[in-house]
């Protein structure tokens, strides 16, 4: 009993830590496989088998009862504290190398995403290159910028020596 109570208040904590959490089925993996796959996301997150009933509890008590009806058959959870969308990627990379990893669904900013979603946001960049793509169009509108003042300045000085060489002449 003191056991289940620790399990639930470590998932509890799990649920409240994270900036998501996404659920699998891995019924069919090896333990190779699932080896593998913790290690594919042990940067962003960290990969649970979990016991449904328990996960249920824990969830609850964190305030998330969106994913109750997907707690069914042998479930684990990507309880992710870093890049969800590297996370996500993770894990649709990996289920479409084994397909036995079915993505369930998850819990993302505040709400259930389902596994379709899921598979949305590990289609989006990552975000570095959304990061580098801000960064770049920042300097390209600071470069137009540059270009927009001094080009009155250059057009006066244009103007200027126009004029001293029509003095000379």
């Amino acid at each position: 009993m003191a056991n289940k109570e620790a399990s639930v208040a470590e998932l509890t904590e799990n649920f409240r830590n994270s900036s998501a959490a996404l659920l699998t089925e891995y019924r069919g993996l090896t333990v190779a496989q699932l080896k593998e796959l913790r290690r594919s996301i042990a940067e962003h997150a960290s990969y649970a088998v979990v016991k449904n009933t328990l996960t249920k509890i824990a969830a609850n008590a964190a305030g998330i009862s969106a994913l109750d009806d997907q707690l069914a058959g042998p479930s684990a959870i990507a309880f992710v504290h870093g890049d969800t969308v590297a996370v996500a990627k993770a894990l649709r990379d990996f289920a479409k190398a084994n397909p036995l990893l079915v993505v369930k669904g998850g819990y993302f900013d505040g709400a259930y995403i389902s596994a379709e979603e899921v598979i949305k946001l590990a289609d989006l960049e990552s975000r570095e290159v959304l990061l580098a793509k801000l960064a770049g169009a920042m300097k390209a509108s600071m470069f137009g910028a540059a270009y927009l003042f001094n080009a009155p300045l250059s057009k006066a000085v244009r103007t200027v020596d126009a004029l001293r060489e029509k003095q000379a002449a």
